[in-house]
């Protein structure tokens, strides 16, 4: 980082409390200043673009579009931003669909300010920085995974849309409501539905609804109801 440029942050995360916090902890910090705030996915892409910050950090767990395709996004049009990833999940596949999504860090919720800021630091020296308790779990976990991972039943088979749409599903939303979420015609929307459940060889919303949350692709608190069998 050039000598006296203060980093440039955008906060992304769907609770204002939480936000509200991140800005403290960050403007306490002389050399960091917040741009800007998002309270979810789409928000996050849009901000990013417009304000062009060093560094997002990224709430995973987010309605409508979550980090995971936030992050994806952002990274695909803006290659020069960096996204920290902020979660309350340490599993190995989480950390890594993060990385693979394109973040450069990987925070947990229990983290201390000190380590917020810390990763800010390394992702915007061009480094990485993976949260102490998780990553000698993530080394030793890919030194056991094997090479090919992608096949049926693994997030990976689906393109980022498809992950759009099955996260709005798990959601609750009904084709019809989606289409118009997404600005598609209902027919579009019911052609990635099918292909969702064949790829995943899931035939009903609710196991759908278990998957993307299980994946982290959803979370249980963002459904507005429960899951519709029959959402057309």
């Amino acid at each position: 980082m050039t000598p006296g440029k203060r980093t440039r942050i955008l906060v992304a995360d769907d609770h204002n409390i939480v936000r509200q916090g991140l800005r403290a902890i960050l403007e306490s910090e002389p050399d960091i200043e917040v741009v800007g705030e998002a309270a979810d996915g789409r928000e996050a892409v849009r901000k990013a673009s417009a304000l062009a910050p060093d560094v997002v950090i990224m709430d995973v767990s987010m309605p409508g579009m979550n980090g995971l395709e936030a992050t994806a996004r952002i990274v695909k049009e803006n290659p020069a931003i960096r996204v920290v990833a902020l979660t309350m999940h340490s599993s190995e596949e989480y950390v890594y669909t993060l990385l693979k999504a394109g973040a450069k860090g990987y925070l947990l919720k229990e983290s201390v300010s000190s380590d917020l800021v810390e990763a800010i630091h390394a992702v915007e020296n061009g480094g990485t920085y993976l949260h102490p308790s998780i990553s000698s779990k993530v080394v030793e976990g890919y030194l056991r995974r094997p090479q090919a991972r992608s096949r049926a039943g693994t997030v990976d088979v689906l393109t980022p849309r498809e992950r759009e749409i099955l996260q709005l599903i798990a959601e609750g939303h009904t084709n019809k409501e989606i289409a118009g979420l997404l600005v598609l015609s209902v027919k579009t929307i019911e052609n990635h539905r099918t292909r969702i459940m064949d790829k995943l060889e899931i035939h009903n919303v609710a196991g759908l609804t278990r998957y993307a949350i299980d994946r982290g692709i959803a979370s249980a608190s963002s459904r507005p109801g429960r899951p519709r069998e029959d959402a057309r």
